[in-house]
C-alpha cells in the first residue's frame, strides 16, 4: 500500500497553496503514470487491458493511458464514450445497456466517430430488437456484448440457458454482431487475496461452462471482459480475458486498505481550508457533501497531517472535525486529505488542479461528468 506520507517529505503538498482555491481536487500526473505502468504489469500484456474511465472522466488521463499503449477502453455513459472517441480511442465498450433516447444517442455517436468501434452491452431481448432496427436503417453492423450476472445481481443475465438463448438471438439478428461476454463481479471484495481468488474462480466456472456450451453450438471466438478493480489480479491470470480496472489510475483510501495486495499510489488528493473554529477542539473545513463523496459512512476522508481527530458532522458545505490540535490551528490553515471513494468524488468537480514539481501548474477539465457533451 502506498504510504500516505513519504519519508522526509509530504509528497502531496504544494508550494503555491496560497494561490489555490479550496475545496479542490489535486491530481499528480507522475503518480498516475506510475499506476498505469502497474496496471500493465499486473495484466501482463497491455493488450489485455480495457480500463474503465468512470473513475477519472478526463481526456488527459485517457491520453496518458494511450501513450502507454492502451487501445481499448470501457465506459458507462454516452458522454464518457464521446470523450474517449474524441481522444482517438479505437475500441470503446459502453458497459451500460442503452435504453430510451440513449439508443438513438448511441447510434449518433457511432455516426460521428466512424473510425472507432463503439459497442454496448445487452441483457434484454427488447433492446436487441431496437438496436437491430436502427442498425438496419443505418446499414451499419453493430457490435454487442452479453452482460452476464455471475453473482452481483445488479445487471445482466445468469450464465445458463437464458444466456445461450440470447446469444443465439443476437447471432440470428440482422446487422448485429455478438462480440463477447461482459461480467462485473464487484461484489467480491474480500481483503484476503486468496479468499477473493477462491470465490472469483468459483463464480467464473459458470462463465467457462457457458463459453463451452456456446462453442458447441457454433458460437466461437468470443471476447471476454471480466471484473473491475477488486478482482483485477485474479482475472489477469486467465488466458484470453480482458481486464477492466478503473480505480487504480487514481486510487483511494478505501481501496488501499481493502486490497493491500495491489501496489498502487494515491494520485488524487483533496485540498481544503479551515473556515471557522466554532468551539474548543473544533475546526470547520470547507469540505462538505458537494466536495467529497458522501455515500460512505465516516470517515469519508483521511487526514495524514492530523494525529488525533474525529469527524463529528458533515453537511452540504461544511465538515466539522474535533481534534486536540485545534488550539494550534487558525482560520485559513490548509489541509490535505485522501477520499475514501475517489470515483464519485471526482464527479463533484468541473476541473481538477494538476500538480507538477510540487506546484499547481495546470487544470484538467472533468469533461465527462456532464451527462451530455454534444451528442
Amino acid at each position: 500500500m502506498d504510504n500516505l506520507k513519504s519519508s522526509g517529505s509530504n509528497w502531496y503538498e504544494i508550494d503555491n497553496a496560497a494561490e489555490v482555491s479550496s475545496p479542490s481536487l489535486l491530481v499528480y500526473p507522475d503518480r498516475i503514470e506510475s499506476n498505469i505502468r502497474q496496471m500493465i504489469k499486473i495484466a501482463g500484456d497491455v493488450n489485455r487491458l480495457r480500463p474503465h474511465v468512470k473513475t477519472h472522466k478526463m481526456a488527459e488521463v485517457v491520453r496518458l493511458q494511450m501513450d502507454a499503449g492502451i487501445t481499448k477502453f470501457k465506459c458507462a455513459t454516452i458522454s464518457e464514450a464521446e470523450m474517449l472517441a474524441s481522444c482517438g480511442a479505437k475500441d470503446i465498450l459502453m458497459a451500460m445497456q442503452p435504453v430510451g433516447p440513449n439508443i438513438g444517442r448511441f447510434f449518433r455517436l457511432r455516426h460521428e466517430f466512424p473510425g472507432a468501434k463503439i459497442s454496448c452491452i445487452v441483457d434484454s431481448e427488447e433492446v436487441i430488437i431496437q438496436l437491430s432496427e436502427i442498425a438496419q436503417r443505418t446499414g451499419r453492423e453493430t457490435n454487442v456484448w452479453i452482460d452476464i450476472n455471475n453473482g452481483m445481481n445488479r445487471t445482466g443475465i445468469n450464465p445458463g440457458e437464458e444466456a445461450v438463448r440470447l446469444a443465439k438471438k443476437i447471432s440470428e439478428t440482422p446487422e448485429l454482431k455478438l462480440e463477447g461476454l461482459h461480467l462485473h463481479d464487484g461484489h467480491i471484495h474480500h481483503r484476503d487475496f486468496l479468499q477473493r481468488k477462491e470465490i472469483c474462480d468459483e463464480t467464473y466456472k459458470q462463465v467457462a461452462n457457458l463459453i463451452e456450451h456456446l462453442e458447441k453450438d457454433g458460437i466461437t471466438q468470443l471476447s471476454i471482459v471480466a471484473g473491475g478493480t477488486s478482482t483485477f489480479p485474479v482475472h489477469s491470470r486467465r488466458k484470453g480475458v480482458e481486464c477492466s480496472p478503473g480505480t487504480p489510475v487514481l486510487w483511494d483510501y478505501g481501496y488501499s486498505i481493502s486490497f493491500p495486495d495491489m501496489d498502487f499510489k494515491h494520485a488524487a488528493v483533496l485540498f481544503t481550508r479551515i473556515i471557522s473554529k466554532p468551539s474548543k477542539n473544533l475546526i470547520c473545513l470547507d469540505l462538505g457533501y458537494k466536495a467529497v463523496a458522501s455515500e460512505m459512512s465516516q470517515p469519508r476522508v483521511v487526514f495524514p497531517d492530523l494525529k488525533n481527530y474525529s469527524i463529528i458532522s458533515h453537511s452540504e458545505e461544511h465538515m466539522v472535525v474535533e481534534t486536540s490540535e485545534a488550539e494550534n490551528l487558525k482560520v485559513g490553515d490548509t489541509f490535505y486529505c485522501f477520499p475514501w471513494h475517489i470515483c464519485p468524488t471526482v464527479d463533484r468537480y468541473d476541473s481538477v488542479n494538476v500538480v507538477s514539481n510540487g506546484r499547481v501548474a495546470d487544470t484538467w477539465e472533468v469533461v465527462a461528468r456532464k451527462r451530455i457533451n454534444t451528442i
